[in-house]
């Protein structure tokens, strides 16, 4: 999938913000020391669906989501569901609780929040409501630019484009348009950091998935520094020699009960659980 961030908030507020001249630049131990790797053991393997071109994971209810984009965007057959449900982890197979018409739409993240699913799309501008627990849509709402994925802190969603930037948006403003309440630029030792993708909220940190890449970024929110790094290419190529039309990683999900995350890719054959070392 190939993602062209043309979000419309004003380009030089983007441009400033991913600067990292704009407040002075950095200097000394910062402008060189890179992120800290970060280390994992795999607790276990689970079947994961084949079909589904993973955008978002999530647990909610003790119980692990999944929406997937449709693989297309032309007149041709969609090669996956834009959709979303529950993960069975024993057989692999998602029980698809909400979906889109795959030729209007590409799914993108979700999250749940406050009795409510969010769900973005790629490039239609457009993000869906649902009712959490019977999973009716209540209400949609626009945005300009691209939507990748979503996640929340105690009180806000945190939503990526695509690009360097996490965008925090109060959900109790949000009405027919989408109202960025702040914006912070991702940023490590090289400068701003582009592909941010799949996110996840876990201990007052942003982890999300670098597109392209194999990696997962610990961001400080408040900063929009990477301060850890964490490589699972071993996954990645086990799961390409599981099933050869293995596509990217992407896909966090944290479980507060384990303390432990679920990590797959779109069209993995398996959804590892890991513990952070």
């Amino acid at each position: 999938m190939y993602k062209i961030l043309f979000i419309a908030l004003a380009c030089f507020i983007i441009a400033d913000c991913n600067n990292p001249d704009a407040n002075g630049g950095t200097t000394g131990a910062e402008a060189v020391n890179e992120p800290p790797r970060i280390g994992f053991s795999i607790v276990n393997t689970y079947a994961h669906d084949t079909s589904f071109f993973t955008e978002g994971l999530e647990f909610h209810n003790n119980q692990l989501f999944e929406s997937s984009g449709s693989g297309t965007a032309g007149d041709e057959k969609p090669a996956y569901p834009s959709a979303f449900g529950i993960l069975n982890l024993k057989t692999g197979k998602v029980d698809r609780k909400a979906e889109l018409n795959n030729h209007d739409y590409f799914g993108e993240g979700i999250t749940f929040f406050d009795g409510k699913i969010y769900q973005l799309t790629w490039k239609n501008n457009i993000g869906f409501i649902y009712e959490a627990n019977t999973f009716k849509k209540l209400h949609e709402f626009h945005y300009s630019g691209e939507g990748w994925a979503l996640t929340h802190d105690s009180s806000r969603l945190i939503m990526s484009t695509g690009g360097s930037n996490l965008l925090f948006i109060d959900p109790k403003t949000l009405g027919d348009t989408l109202k960025v309440q702040s914006l912070i630029g991702v940023t490590d030792n090289n400068g701003p950091v582009s592909n941010i993708n799949e996110l996840e909220f876990i201990d007052g940190y942003v982890f999300a998935n670098q597109w392209g890449t194999n990696y997962i970024l610990k961001i400080d929110p408040n900063s929009g520094k990477v301060v850890g790094k964490l490589d699972l290419s071993p996954l990645a190529e086990e799961a390409s020699k599981k099933f050869a039309n293995s596509k990217e990683m992407n896909g966090i999900a944290y479980h507060p009960d384990t303390k432990t995350i679920y990590v797959t890719g779109k069209c993995w054959p398996t959804v590892y659980e890991i513990k952070l070392n």
